[in-house]
């Protein structure tokens, strides 16, 4: 749908019964729950769909074996059983996928593989595949890539794992074609909390980042989605009961992931080292023909958009990694670098500390305007976080109480039988499902843009997927960016000449090109400061 169209939209609904606010994980998750149960439903966002946090994590969909090791076993069973539910709506985009924890001391394969046997037990009928021990040839085998030194063995289990922005535009695309209006690019700069016939009323000032212009949209019930920058909404909200500043909710982390070449690992399973010699958790994904190693926990108080890796991150991922596998992985090895904030909630009166010891579930909050704010969380559980959401603005009057758990069986656009599982494979038509043919019929379905792109995808996700940007298309709806910057760099000016020929006013190329530079990785890492 084109922008001026979405825009229409919005102006003909004088009062929305729900305005979300933030378009990741979360609040697409909501808007779409909010949607199919009948609420009509404005979802705004600063920038881009997934733009932040949420196209950037380590594309798993799992329980949390880490959170299984810490003792929090309702997180892991209600993650356990989300990931069930994500696999079964959304096939084309999220399968299933094999771990193996390679053992190196003779007490690491009982040891770990007792506790992964509680991991299946968790899981229950939503089980993937059931835990086994590895011998040292099954172990290789599995992981061709491995550090063949000293190996005696593995442990192998299964989680799942995904594509993180495209499944967020499958959300959106979903709330839509439910009666929702989603737009990108909208920044809310102010909520007003009014009284209009002793009915709840907010007003949100939106500023349009791509005409210039504020529009005043109106809704009984906000709901504050902005992950790790919700604090700075809460702060612009503005009610009848005067208040203090609110108290800091989110305390970030910053995680960060680095993408080499497929060969490094081999095969089409994953590797988990479940404790470096510091104590983290290291990676090794494969994930549309690469490989992602990560993920750092570092804590910093600032918030930029684009956060960048701090140097002692990335010689820790490339020093363990060349530990855990069999070739070191240098600097030039290296093909993009992703770093995501991740919205930790601090705890009262202690934003500052270690994040591992910080929550990782999501909490939910209603300041005494009436805004309701919900951080935290992960992306495996975004639905289960949704439905609580909507449940807290029943309990709190902002909305009539209409029944739920549509979500946990409506299928996400482009998802249907007997669609092909291949996150492993390199990035292909596949990843649309049951809309490729309708891509397929844009024109320029036979030119190829590089990276299995071509013109005919851009087209759509100029024409249908809400893309404005060269960034939109190479980050989010072809994830170019995330695989080789370098090559993202090169595909770059064809798709910024489609986008203008689809009648986007500015496709940001330059822009675009100093975000590849910041992926690729230099002789020098981009920054020590903490902020």
């Amino acid at each position: 749908m084109k922008r001026a169209e979405l825009l229409e939209s919005l102006a003909r609904q004088s009062v929305y019964d729900l305005a979300v606010v933030g378009g990741g994980a979360t609040g697409l998750g909501v808007a779409l729950d909010a949607a199919l149960r009948g609420f009509s439903v404005v979802l705004l966002e600063s920038h881009d769909f997934a733009g932040g946090t949420s196209s950037r994590s380590t594309k798993l969909l799992h329980g949390g074996v880490r959170y299984l090791a810490q003792g929090n076993l309702s997180l892991v069973r209600e993650a356990l059983a989300e990931r069930g539910t994500v696999l079964r709506v959304a096939p084309h985009l999220a399968q299933p996928l094999p771990f193996v924890m390679p053992s190196y001391r003779w007490w690491q394969t009982p040891f770990y593989g007792i506790g992964l046997k509680l991991y299946d037990l968790l899981a229950g009928s939503a089980g993937l595949g059931r835990t086994e021990f590895l011998g040292r040839e099954r172990t290789l085998a599995a992981l061709p890539g491995v550090n063949p030194r000293h190996l005696l063995g593995g442990v192998q289990y299964w989680d799942g794992q995904f594509d993180d922005a495209r499944l967020a535009l499958a959300l959106a695309r979903t709330a839509e074609a439910a009666g929702a209006v989603l737009l990108n690019y909208s920044r809310v700069a102010a909520v007003r909390r009014q009284a209009v016939s002793a009915l709840n009323r907010f007003e949100l000032d939106v500023h349009d980042t791509l005409d210039g212009r504020v529009r005043t949209v109106a809704a009984r019930c906000v709901v504050n989605a902005t992950g790790v920058w919700v604090d700075e909404l809460r702060a612009v909200t503005q009610g009848q009961v005067p208040q203090a500043p609110p108290q800091r909710m989110v305390s970030p982390s910053q995680g960060v992931h680095v993408v080499v070449d497929r060969e490094f690992l081999g095969g089409d399973t994953a590797l988990l080292v479940p404790k470096t010699p510091d104590g983290r958790v290291l990676f090794a994904v494969p994930w549309l023909g690469k490989v992602v190693l990560g993920t750092t926990d570092t804590p910093r108080q600032d918030l930029p958009r684009e956060p960048d890796a701090f140097e002692e991150e990335l010689d820790f991922i490339l020093s363990e990694a060349g530990r855990a596998l069999n070739r070191p992985v240098r600097r030039q090895d290296v093909r993009s670098v992703w770093v995501g904030l991740r919205p930790l909630v601090a705890p009262p009166r202690q934003a500052n500390g270690a994040t591992k010891s910080l929550s990782r579930e999501h909490t939910i909050v209603t300041d005494p305007t009436g805004l309701v704010t919900v951080t935290g969380g992960k992306w495996t559980t975004y639905r289960a976080m949704a439905e609580d959401v909507l449940d807290r603005c029943f309990d709190e009057g902002l909305l009539s109480r209409k029944p739920g758990g549509l979500t946990e069986h409506h299928p996400l656009l482009g998802a249907g039988p007997g669609l092909p599982k291949a996150l492993h494979t390199a990035p292909g038509l596949h990843l649309y499902g049951t809309e490729a043919p309708r891509v397929n019929a844009c024109p320029g379905a036979e030119t190829q843009l590089g990276m299995g792109l071509t013109e005919a995808m851009v087209r759509f996700a100029a024409r249908e997927e809400y893309a404005q940007t060269v960034e939109d298309v190479l980050a989010r709806r072809w994830r170019a960016l995330f695989l080789d910057a370098a090559s993202a760099a090169t595909m770059a000016p064809a798709v910024a000449a489609i986008l203008l020929d689809e009648g986007c006013s500015a496709p940001e190329l330059d822009a675009f090109l100093a975000l590849c530079r910041r992926n690729s990785l230099p002789a020098e890492a981009c920054s020590t400061h903490r902020g």
